[in-house]
């Protein structure tokens, strides 16, 4: 116990420079935050202020203001008034050039304190990995809970690692299928149109779009096939494919009448129904991905913090 008792001074003496330099970070952030707002602030006072100090200056100069004020009779009166409203703005942005400096300092204090704390949250992590060996060598019975939980924490971890990056695959993957559904919803508004008005315009924006579309599920194809290396890592077998866009217009030059317009729209409609299918198929893996990775957190969670009772103990 003499060996056990000077690790857990240690471990409380990084516990607690690890808790303080954690506030120490918050209280960072509201800082910048702070400073920011400020600096938004003074930026629209300064202004505010320019403008004051150039009414005033038209006054004094005998501007055409002035002489307009003069003319009314009211000159010195509306001086008076620019002066008054130019001071205070003056002293707006003093106040707030003031609060910048107060702000910077405590930023500046912030920053000093965390550099003399340095990285306790390491100095913690390798004191009670130091601890744990000990336990485990000395035959105590929490080294054998700690050995069980070192192993299914190493386990959640990885499964963790690898559902996340699944998940990010599945984002990618669907963002990219999003872009194809844009473009064909393009090509079909121009269909559309086309069936009803006709016209070359109205074919080369349609062409345009599946052009545009063709390119995009070529990259999107590869970022599905990406996805789907990703799911075999977590046990999902899925090979999602979308359909090929009918890029072809030589109707469009020899035969373009309704017909033909009508069959062109109903294949890029059809088109657009497979290709949603695949994105929401996509959406909903990436949800069930989701899902996985909150339950691995939580349980990954638990464990840390079984981990750290035993050792505090």
């Amino acid at each position: 116990m003499t060996a056990f008792g000077a690790i857990d001074d240690e471990i409380r003496d990084a516990r607690d420079r690890a808790r303080r330099r954690d506030q120490l970070m918050r209280q960072r952030a509201t800082l910048l935050n702070q400073i920011e707002e400020v600096r938004g602030v003074l930026a629209d006072l300064e202004r505010q202020l320019a403008k004051e100090d150039r009414d005033v200056a038209k006054l004094e100069q005998g501007g055409f203001a002035a002489f307009l004020a003069g003319l009314t009779g009211n000159k010195e009166e509306r001086l008076a008034r620019e002066r008054a409203e130019a001071l205070a703005a003056r002293q707006r942005v003093g106040g707030q050039r003031s609060r910048l400096e107060w702000l910077s300092g405590d930023l500046r204090a912030a920053d000093q304190s965390l550099a003399e704390l340095g990285n306790p949250h390491h100095e913690l992590e390798v004191l009670l990995a130091r601890k744990e060996r000990m336990l485990v060598e000395s035959g105590d019975p929490r080294g054998r809970e700690l050995s069980d939980i070192a192993a299914r924490l190493a386990n959640v971890t990885a499964d963790l690692r690898e559902h996340d990056e699944a998940r990010q695959a599945g984002a990618a993957a669907g963002q990219a299928v999003g872009y194809v559904l844009r473009h064909l919803g393009g090509a079909r508004g121009a269909s559309t149109w086309d069936m009803f008005s006709g016209g070359g315009f109205a074919d080369m924006v349609e062409h345009g779009h599946l052009r545009q579309a063709d390119e995009a599920a070529w990259h999107a194809q590869g970022a599905l096939d990406r996805f789907s290396r990703e799911l075999a890592d977590v046990g999902v077998t899925a090979a999602p494919q979308l359909p090929k866009v009918d890029t072809r217009w030589f109707a469009d030059v020899f035969f373009d009448n309704i017909i033909t317009d009508a069959i062109k729209h109903q294949r890029i409609a059809r088109t657009g129904e497979a290709v949603r299918e695949v994105a929401e198929w996509v959406g909903g893996m990436v949800g069930e991905l989701s899902a996985r990775c909150g339950h691995l957190a939580r349980e990954q969670e638990s464990l840390a913090r079984r981990r750290e009772e035993l050792l505090s103990s």
